[in-house]
Parts: C-alpha cells; structure tokens; sequence
C-alpha cells in the first residue's frame, strides 16, 4: 500500500509571531514621531536663526516629509489589525521593512537640514549665515532676473573640508523628495571670505539657464580641431568651468588665490586626473582662471601666480595625459576664455554672460574706484550693501590678500550680518 504524505505547509502565525510584529511597528511608529518633531531636529534658537520665509520653507518641506512617512507607518498598522492568515502576516513583514528602509531614507533628508540649520544656534554664526544667504541670492538675481528666472531660497551651512559644494533646489533628496532650497556648504577655512559661495551659485545659475549643455559643446568645438582628447576633456569639465567663470564674472581676481589654495598640494595631487572627476585637474585650473583674468585686465597680480604655479609644479612631474592636454589646451586659453564669456549664448536669451554679469566691473581698478569713491560708508551705507555687496566682497578679500592684516575678517563678519539684516523667527 502507497502513503502519501502529504506536503510540508507554513504553520498559521500564532500571538509570538503577531506580537513581535506588532513591536517592532511600535518601534518605527515612534521613530517616525519623533523625527516629525522639527524642534528637535534643530533647537528653536536654529530656527529662529533663519530668515523667515527660507525656515518656512524648510519647515513646510520637512512636515509633508514627515507626514507621508507617518501615513505609510499607519497603513501598516491596518494591514497588520487585518490579517488573518499566515501569507497576510508575510505581507505585513515586508511592509514593515519598506517603512523601516523609507525611513532611513527620510531621516538623511530630516538630519541634513537638521544639521545645516544647528549651527544657527549661535547667534554670532547665524547673523554671519544670513549675510550669506542674502549674498547668494544677490549674486543669482544678477543674472536671473534679467532673464525672468525665479532666484530660489539659499541655506548656507559650515562645515568641514576644503571646498564648498551645492546641494541644488529641487534636486532629488535621498529619500526621493525634492530639495526646497539651495543648500550651499561653506568651509570653515574660507568663511571670511566666502568666495566660493559664488561658484556655487554659479552651478545653480548653470542649471537654471541650461548653460552647462551648451557651453559643452561651445568648448568642444573649439578645442576639438586641435586635440579630439582635449575637446572630450573640456566639454566633459564644462559644469566646473561654469561655476569658475561665473565666480569670475561677479568678482573677477578675488577668488583665484583662495582657489589655488584649495587645489594645491604635491605636484602629483596637481596633475592628477581621477576617472570621471567633473573639474579640471589643478595645475590646468589654475592656468584657466590666470587667463580670465589676462584677457579682461591685462597684466596684474594673476601673473606672478601662474609663474609660481608653473616652478612649484613643474610639467615634468606630470603624467603623459596631463602633459598632452596642457600643451593642446594652453595656446588655446584666450579662444576658451572668450567662449565662456564674450560668445552669445541661448542660456542667457542670446547675450554673452559678460552682458549680464560685466567682469570689467570688478577689475581691480573698478573695484578701487568705487572704494575710494564710497569711503568709510563702502561698509556702513544700505544703499551700498543692496548694490555692490558682491564688488565690495571682491574689494575686501583681494584688500586682505595683499596686506594680510586679518583686519578683514572682522571687517566681513559685521559686514555680513549687516548684509543679513534683521529677521523674523521662522
């Protein structure tokens, strides 16, 4: 006679097995309260040290974060009062590891901006960020707002490191949601003279105008006749080369020492090309932005920069790459420049961004004509700081590049939370 046996099933999921499933959503259910208390997130004196409409931003984003992560955690909840059998219980499983893997998501997002605003906590700190904020806004309304762009909300934060970056408005955040600002990290070596703030609006610009795709193929037409590897390399650095020019653009030679600081080190870290870096390796870079500034101001300063670039890092130590796109790329640099700043553009409603942003204003000369113009009041008058606070930025870091008194940090920390101005607790 045949047994049959019969086949293995799934025992029904007792109480043991609801519980621990009823614990655990317990557990994500109040981690999700909890990272909804924004208060926590960031202390009230943070908040209060934002400008007011940029913490209602912030905020508004964060709660519709939050709230949606709730809603998910109470489906799960329903799901588990329904189910009755073993496959329903499976299901609640899963769910309940989606909630937990969405709410790693969000809690990135939640300590990003938690971080960024903490710092506010200090009254100093926060009066010096909201001078920045207000001058990120100014340097995008420059070019914008002949062009009928809304200038998107700035949160400018400290932290760590040697160069700034940007965390774009309405980019995809971590948890798929979209940024409800323009999140500009500042360093903590360059907070006094912040002009990397303005490369990194210069990115947010780029994006906004869609000037990044056409000044890639700009460059590469023009480099590629002489070098197709050098015109693959400029149109792929045409993003970085964006930022570098509009930086240029707004505050002419004051920003290429401290970005010669940045990108120096050992000649082997200058010529290196890692793979799919956006930016030009930092001997090139360097001789790019020396060369903006020739062809606009003639000799100066940037001059005896490039020359001790050229003996602290010589070509020799160079890998073949680098030496093949310096010799393709350097007699080019005048052809490169007027590209980037004197070609017509549809970005910028078919004008050359010298048109919108004038480099000539911030020549050297321009920049010590307005300050001897202006006198005590370059830092004192509210007509001037609603004006010219990008030309008078560019006048006091290049001023403390060459005296070195450190009188310019105390003069752009009360400058900036001048520039802040008072605000309203978000």
């Amino acid at each position: 006679m045949t047994v049959l046996l019969d086949r293995p099933t799934a025992p029904f999921p007792g109480k043991a097995d609801r519980d621990t499933l009823a614990g655990e959503l317990r557990h994500w259910r109040q981690a999700v309260i909890a990272l909804g208390d924004l208060d926590a997130v960031a202390s009230p004196a943070a908040w209060a040290g934002l400008e007011s409409y940029l913490g209602k931003s912030v905020r508004a984003s964060l709660t519709v974060t939050t709230q949606r992560l709730g809603r998910q955690a109470e489906q799960v909840a329903a799901t588990l009062a329904a189910a009755a059998t073993g496959g329903e219980l499976r299901a609640v499983r899963a769910a309940l590891l989606r909630l937990r893997r969405r709410y790693l998501q969000v809690e990135t997002v939640v300590g990003f901006f938690g971080e960024a605003i903490g710092a506010r906590s200090n009254p100093r700190l926060a009066a010096a960020l909201r001078g920045l904020d207000a001058l990120a806004v100014v340097s995008m309304e420059k070019v914008l707002g002949p062009l009928g762009i809304d200038v998107p909300p700035v949160l400018t934060y400290l932290d760590k490191g040697l160069g700034a970056s940007i965390l774009r408005v309405q980019v995809r955040l971590w948890d798929a949601s979209l940024s409800p600002v323009a999140a500009i990290k500042i360093t903590h070596h360059n907070l006094w003279q912040p002009t990397s703030l303005v490369h990194e609006t210069g990115h947010q610009v780029a994006h906004l105008t869609r000037w990044n795709g056409e000044l890639a193929a700009a460059l590469e037409s023009v480099v590629a006749p002489h070098s197709a590897l050098a015109g693959r390399m400029w149109r792929s650095w045409a993003a970085e080369v964006a930022g570098d020019v509009y930086a240029f653009s707004l505050l002419g030679y004051a920003p290429v020492p401290a970005l010669a600081t940045v990108v120096d080190g050992p000649s082997l870290a200058v010529f290196r090309m890692p793979l799919g870096d956006p930016h030009p390796f930092g001997w090139l870079r360097v001789q790019f932005n020396v060369a903006l500034c020739r062809e606009w101001y003639g000799a100066g300063p940037w001059d005896e920069l490039a020359e001790t670039w050229a003996g602290r890092h010589p070509l020799e130590a160079a890998g073949p790459l680098a030496r093949e796109l310096v010799a393709a790329s350097m007699p080019l640099l005048p052809r490169i420049v007027e590209v980037c700043t004197r070609r017509p553009m549809a970005a910028f409603h078919g004008q050359p961004l010298s048109a919108l942003a004038d480099p000539g204003r911030v020549s050297p000369a321009a920049l010590a004509h307005l300050a001897e113009r202006a006198g005590p009041a370059l830092y004192t008058s509210s007509y001037l700081q609603r004006l010219e606070s990008l030309r008078i930025l560019a006048w006091t870091v290049l001023q403390e590049q060459v005296t070195g008194s450190g009188a310019g940090r105390a003069r752009v920390e009360s400058w900036l939370r001048a520039l802040g101005g008072s605000k309203e607790a978000a």
